[in-house]
């Protein structure tokens, strides 16, 4: 009995010192350069089973399927990620990322700037929590995205809820409305 609880405290002080031996600045930019270079693999090791994304108001849970399709969904707008600050705070750390996309282009904000509190469990990320958005126009953003919802439910209303459709198919319309616009754009600018 008295060996056991040596050895269970012997591996719990080992794997605290493990845990804090992680380099959690390298994990956050791993985590971003993953995303940049479409690599899933390198991300399902860096991130816990189950990881929070809190945006705003929204806070979304995700297992290892449903961050799959979050990953999916973000790769068809062919997303570049640049960490601009990163610093470590007590078990958190605070980054600053600059992300290119599609999406951004057409709705006006691109790169898209945006500050994150990172947490980890285990030494993996459980949570990324968006703090707060650098130089954005939400007005211009709404305009657009509003102006091809519009256009959308009334030319091409199978494209409908593409907007709030977090997955590879939603992310595969949304690309598929804004060049259907700009292609109804381009015809109407030519007459």
């Amino acid at each position: 009995m008295k060996n056991s609880f040596y050895v269970l405290f012997l591996l719990s002080f080992l794997t605290s010192c493990q845990q804090q031996n992680v380099n959690r600045t390298a994990v956050v930019k791993s985590y971003y350069s993953a995303f940049d270079s479409g690599d899933y693999n390198a991300l399902k090791a860096i991130t816990n089973d189950s990881i929070t994304i809190i945006s705003g108001d929204f806070t979304t849970n995700y297992d290892k399927e449903a961050f799959y399709e979050f990953y999916k969904w973000d790769s068809i707008f062919k997303p570049t990620y640049n960490t601009i600050e990163i610093e470590e705070e007590n078990n958190t750390v605070l980054v600053t990322v600059a992300q290119k996309n599609k999406r951004n282009s057409f709705l006006q904000n691109n790169p898209l700037k945006f500050k994150v509190r990172v947490s980890f469990t285990s030494g993996k990320i459980s949570k990324l929590e968006e703090l707060e958005y650098i130089n954005v126009n939400w007005n211009e953003w709404n305009q657009q995205k509003n102006a091809l919802v519009e256009w959308v439910q009334l030319n091409h209303p199978e494209l409908n809820g593409f907007v709030n459709d977090m997955t590879m198919k939603g992310a595969m319309d949304y690309l598929k409305a804004i060049e259907l616009f700009k292609s109804r754009n381009n015809r109407e600018i030519k007459q």
